[in-house]
């Protein structure tokens, strides 16, 4: 043990002195700032050696994850594979499809019907029974880690479910787990709160309290009646709620996903949205993982512009999140389907690239959540374009109902009042696979093809880590059976939730199905992105203009070496030039001369100079 006490030792050294001033200056508490330490020395003991020499390893590489190897899937491990057992079976296919990055959707135990998709915790130290124990976890977690496979699980620090140890003692009246809490015996302060603090759900769950007629209280419920926000000004709870986050990093987690980060800090008065607090808490949390857990990884949800998300990487001194989701960019990616018109999305791209190069972004074209339609309106309002007549036209298109639409898909949480709404969807049926498969027309279904897997390269083309929903690398369409079950029937979400279809998964040994074409297209890009040192996180990125405002031109540039992505977002065929000279076009390897270059319909180019 001299050498291990030696590391936490080195460790704690290292971050003690600003810890201990950001925490005096949150709480003021020498005693329980001295109890957190401790338990990180408990925490750091207890953890295997197996892993403690992943730290190690990760240490002396800091940069592993941002290199141009890294793909994420994120799925549902019920819809996946049953239960985590199911999961760890599964790894081979999962390394077929050149995954190193597994996201596991929430798995910790809930209570069925008051979930809200497992993000309403009952018990943050206990798996979900129909999926397995914490020992299936540490299980799955060892099994990746030897194929070097890291794992990713969802840390719900906003809030806890009304079924948590907590919220049922708080229910009865226990002082001590009340302050835990937002509670409020009379409406006189929840109504001063509501005056500034947006609803989260104002169709399905409005407003931001909760009363409990059992208790005679209030309590503050950001999101569902069934998830009670937790107090963060209260010592106790930010103490215990590290002590579950490390417990959950000796489980073997390599990323930890915090959930709703910018909500974690309430003050009233405010929004209680991205106030300073929060990245307070951040920040310590970031110097409590490099001490005990120094190769595990903070991914923040933060869905806002990556101008406003910036602020939660921190700085290079006092880092905060590793990895952050490129939010605004995957919405703006849709419009430009939507409107053949690249423009907003050439914006968004530069308003990235100009971001420092340490801000690493998750790239992705559809996850397990809805698209919120937060576009830059103040610069489409330039072009003419409204912005509550846009987000119809969007809904309506997606949905198949406006604009030569191919898409299926539903609307969830429309507001017939504000006109808002959020749409559903997998990538396929939204590229229009789903559509073409029910009319069974060839020619649509190879348009549509060449759509989603345009979009693919496109995402690939993006600085930071690519990441896919499981599903996507088969062209798996809606799921409307989720209609038929009581406990799902209200969040159309679950369209795009549907369970892997393993059948359809065997027609990627056949060549010209569906799923052998997105397949083998998808491992065609990854090859190249990993064999091309431009596809490096850090390495320069910048639009170039086309003079065609349906294609998008995107150029990396790293070490002496160019490599250009050219994608068509209209149907149409399009000539375009780049001045003179010759490529090698990556896909196919063939010469090409750029003077006149021909792009099909939803086509795409990778060339490299």
């Amino acid at each position: 043990m001299g050498k291990e006490k030696e590391d936490f030792t080195k460790r704690l050294e290292r971050h003690h002195d600003e810890l201990r001033w950001l925490y005096m200056e949150l709480y003021g508490n020498g005693s329980m700032f001295a109890e957190l330490c401790d338990q990180m020395g408990r925490f750091y003991r207890e953890r295997r050696e197996a892993l403690r020499e992943r730290d190690a390893r990760r240490e002396a590489d800091p940069g592993w994850y941002r290199k141009n190897d890294m793909l994420g899937m994120m799925f549902y491990i019920d819809n996946f594979a049953g239960h985590l057992k199911g999961v760890e079976e599964k790894l081979e296919y999962i390394e077929r499809c050149s995954v190193n990055y597994i996201h596991l959707m929430p798995f910790l135990d809930t209570v069925e019907g008051r979930s809200d998709g497992g993000y309403a915790v009952k018990d943050f130290r206990k798996v979900q029974e129909k999926l397995g124990s914490m020992e299936d976890l540490e299980s799955l977690t060892e099994a990746c880690h030897k194929r070097e496979i890291n794992v990713c699980m969802d840390f719900v620090m906003n809030h806890t479910s009304e079924d948590h140890e907590w919220a049922r003692r708080a229910r009865r009246g226990e002082g001590e787990y009340m302050s835990r809490y937002f509670f409020f015996d009379n409406w006189e302060e929840p109504s001063r709160y509501e005056r500034t603090v947006p609803q989260v759900f104002p169709t399905t769950a409005p407003g931001n309290f909760t009363y409990l007629a059992d208790a005679g209280h209030y309590v503050m419920t950001s999101f569902y009646p069934y998830q009670w926000d937790l107090n963060y000004r209260n010592p106790r709870v930010f103490n215990e709620m590290m002590y579950n986050f490390l417990y959950l990093a000796n489980r073997g987690v390599d990323i930890i996903r915090i959930d709703a980060v910018p909500y974690i800090w309430k003050e009233l008065g405010t929004q209680c949205r991205n106030l300073p607090q929060v990245h307070t808490i951040v920040r310590m949390m970031r110097m409590i993982s490099e001490v005990v857990c120094p190769s595990v990884l903070l991914l923040g949800e933060v869905v806002m512009e990556p101008e406003k998300v910036a602020p939660y990487f921190g700085t290079v001194e006092k880092p905060e999140c590793h990895m952050l989701y490129n939010v605004t960019t995957m919405a703006t990616t849709w419009h430009t389907v939507a409107t053949r018109d690249a423009g907003l999305l050439k914006r968004q791209l530069d308003t990235v690239s100009a971001l420092p190069k340490e801000y690493l972004f998750l790239n992705y074209l559809r996850c397990h959540d809805d698209i919120g339609w937060g576009l830059d309106y103040k610069a489409l309002a330039k072009e003419g374009i409204g912005e509550r007549s846009h987000k119809q036209y969007l809904n309506d298109y997606f949905q198949g109902l406006a604009g030569e639409s191919s898409s299926r898909g539903e609307l969830y949480n429309a507001d017939p009042v504000t006109g808002d709404a959020r749409f559903c969807g997998t990538t396929a049926s939204m590229c229009g696979i789903e559509k073409a498969g029910f009319e069974k027309d060839p020619e649509a279904m190879e348009r549509a093809l060449r759509l989603d897997l345009m979009l693919h390269a496109y995402m690939f083309m993006q600085s930071g880590i690519p990441v896919l929903y499981s599903g996507d690398e088969i062209g798996q369409i809606n799921d409307y059976s989720y209609k038929e079950d009581p406990l799902k029937a209200a969040d159309s979400r679950y369209l795009h939730r549907g369970k892997m279809n393993w059948e359809l998964v065997e027609n990627i040994k056949k060549p010209g199905t569906v799923e052998a074409e997105i397949f083998s297209g998808l491992k065609k890009l990854l090859q190249i992105r990993r064999s091309e040192s431009v596809f490096v996180s850090h390495a320069d990125m910048r639009t170039i203009e086309t003079g065609d405002r349906s294609v998008l031109c995107i150029g990396r540039y790293y070490g002496g070496e160019t490599v250009i992505g050219l994608f068509n977002f209209s149907e149409a065929d399009r000539q375009i030039r780049l001045g003179q000279g010759e490529c090698t076009e990556l896909v196919t390897g063939r010469k090409i001369r750029t003077e006149e270059l021909k792009l099909a319909g939803y086509g795409f180019y990778y060339l490299k100079k």
